[in-house]
């Protein structure tokens, strides 16, 4: 099959970013702000950690981070909530809930998007399947080709969202299953070469889709020192154009601000992860004024 068939109260560091060569369509007449919050791997960590921890003691928890969220949707309408996958597994909510509380709790915080890890497959695909009606927000996944299993249709490669008059794109992209995820988890799920995917991705939402910011929610890690050959969101940054902003997942990597990496044609692409477990919020501000390049700040929220 070709590719197209299928198509972090604030600490840390605050970077004021120039994404060279992308200027806003001459139809926005003024200048626009859009925030980005993301999460990744959460793995079913719903309470805080405990005060006895010896890391992170009374740190994350749901609750804290609909406080930080709602905050900064008071401060800016134009947010968007996103994740980057292995929303389940790691505590005993998922044992026993199976990912309901994950999938409820996430529509009380009314996330836009997610994409799909290989620990979402962990009640197996059917398993996944039987949760979507808790799920009042979305599912990406342009790599992973769902045609003969029972998540046919419910998700989709891309979406595009409106802010403020500003098109926003966002793509899924999924690490590859086999060896990693039992076979009969993932059933009949075919599995395509993210970068390949990404190139078509992106050419299609700047184009033909006419966005202003283009997004991959990434779960293919963010990069491998013992293998740096590995697809990755930073090899995938390089490989392709047109994506502004990639936010990543499955490596559990911390990041107090983005790495600003290049692409195929010398751009700036941002490439974010903020960990696990909900210990941190991502947030990341776009300012659009047209005729000018891309402007963003970046804070790593601590939760």
């Amino acid at each position: 099959m070709k590719r197209r068939q299928f198509i972090q109260q604030t600490t840390a560091a605050t970077t004021l970013l120039g994404l060279g060569g992308l200027t806003l369509r001459s139809c926005v007449p003024k200048t626009k702000h859009i925030t980005i919050l993301h999460t990744n791997d959460v793995h079913s960590h719903i309470d805080p950690f405990g005060p006895n921890d010896k890391r992170n003691a009374n740190k994350g928890g749901v609750a804290r981070r609909a406080t930080i969220i709602e905050a900064i949707r008071k401060e800016n309408p134009n947010t968007l909530l996103l994740d980057a996958g292995d929303i389940f597994q790691g505590t005993p909510y998922f044992n026993y809930y199976g990912g309901e509380l994950e999938f409820k709790l996430m529509s009380m915080l009314k996330y836009d998007l997610a994409t799909i890890g290989n620990h979402d497959f962990d009640n197996g695909i059917d398993g996944l399947y039987a949760q979507l009606p808790n799920a009042e927000f979305e599912f990406v996944s342009a790599n992973y080709d769902f045609s003969n299993t029972v998540m046919d249709t419910h998700v989709k490669p891309y979406k595009v969202l409106v802010k403020d008059g500003v098109r926003i794109g966002i793509f899924g992209l999924g690490i590859q299953l086999e060896g990693l995820v039992d076979k009969k988890m993932y059933k009949e799920t075919v599995y395509h070469n993210p970068i390949e995917i990404a190139q078509d991705m992106s050419r299609i939402l700047k184009e033909e889709e006419s966005c202003d910011l283009v997004i991959c929610l990434s779960h293919i890690g963010y990069h491998y020192k013992n293998n740096p050959n590995r697809v990755s969101d930073l090899n995938l940054a390089k490989a392709t154009k047109d994506i502004d902003l990639i936010i990543g997942g499955h490596t559990h990597t911390f990041l107090p601000k983005p790495t600003i990496a290049k692409n195929s044609i010398g751009q700036n692409v941002l490439v974010n992860q903020v960990g696990a477990y909900g210990l941190y919020l991502g947030r990341i501000d776009f300012y659009f004024e047209p005729g000018q390049a891309l402007n963003s700040d970046s804070t790593t929220i601590i939760v």
